[in-house]
């Protein structure tokens, strides 16, 4: 049995720096219960802008919404940057595996991401929400295949999908086949049907699943953070949901709601193994004689340099 952890709390929204030092705390905290292997919501480091438009109309900007993004973009963080530096560190010298949502600044574009450090080796993986939702496209750059990465833990294998790239199948089958043994769900859907889609996800893939949503409520955002519409939780920004859940679709612990929490939960690797007696859908569930699913892993780039 390992013991794995599902952070569920609040960044501190455009601010790296500090959002990271919480992240830091927390990360010790669970490793001090013994967790192997913690997971952190999506966009933890950097914010998840619930709500905000970014002055995006239809054929036109707002000069308002020009400036909440470079508000953003100054809440970003570069892979090579301090703050990732800081949480590799704190992962070595509590020797815990961590997946964190980070908004990741590579140039002049934001991505929505899951990275993964190794207490040992450091940041040995990341992966780039490959479709960012609705109005996330005009913040966020698209991932592409060379970000499917996996790590190894104590727990097993472990990737990470983020949020509603969940509702894609070919990306889940992809992530299967790749010998995937614990899926990790960073998200920012706090709805019940979440927990729905979770379950759906441990049996489709006979995978353990973590699921970490954030709570946060507007006064943790900046005086500046003003929104057109009501949201649909009142003051509540995002109330949280996260879950583990077991190959078999049980859950061992949450859905929890309204509140900051970590929760936990024992891994036995053997749960996978005795699940694919009769189910293996990158195996022998499968029908390649019918159905064929082809990735590219290669890098997309628009300039190349010859």
């Amino acid at each position: 049995m390992t013991k794995v952890a599902v952070v569920q709390a609040a960044s501190v929204p455009f601010d790296a720096k500090a959002s990271t030092q919480k992240a830091v705390a927390l990360l010790a905290e669970a490793a001090d219960t013994g967790a192997k292997l913690v997971v952190f919501p999506e966009a933890f480091i950097g914010g998840y802008p619930k709500g905000l438009a970014f002055g995006g109309y239809v054929g036109f900007r707002t000069d308002k919404g020009r400036a909440e993004y470079a508000q953003y973009v100054a809440g970003a963080v570069r892979i090579e940057g301090d703050e990732i530096a800081t949480l590799t560190e704190a992962a070595s010298a509590h020797s815990i595996n961590v997946v964190i949502g980070i908004i990741e600044r590579d140039g002049n574009t934001l991505y929505c991401t899951a990275l993964m450090i190794d207490p040992k080796r450091g940041v040995v993986g990341k992966h780039r929400k490959l479709m960012p939702t609705g109005t996330e496209r005009l913040i966020w750059g698209f991932g592409d295949g060379s970000t499917l990465d996996t790590m190894d833990t104590p727990a097993g294998r472990t990737g990470a999908v983020i949020c509603w790239e969940n509702y894609m199948p070919l990306l889940r089958q992809t992530m299967y086949s790749k010998g995937v043994e614990v899926y990790c769900a960073p998200t920012a859907d706090d709805r019940e049907t979440w927990v729905s889609t979770m379950t759906h996800i441990a049996l489709e893939g006979r995978v353990h699943v973590l699921s970490a949503c954030q709570y946060i409520t507007k006064e943790q955002y900046p005086e500046n953070y003003h929104l057109d519409h009501d949201l649909p939780a009142g003051d509540t920004v995002m109330r949280g949901g996260s879950l583990i859940v077991d190959p078999t679709g049980k859950l061992l612990a949450g859905p929890v709601f309204n509140e900051e929490t970590i929760l936990y939960a024992d891994i036995d690797p053997e749960a996978k193994t005795r699940g694919h007696l009769d189910f293996d859908s990158a195996g022998h569930y499968s029908r390649p004689d019918v159905f064929k699913l082809s990735v590219d892993t290669s890098p997309q780039h628009s300039v190349s340099f010859e």
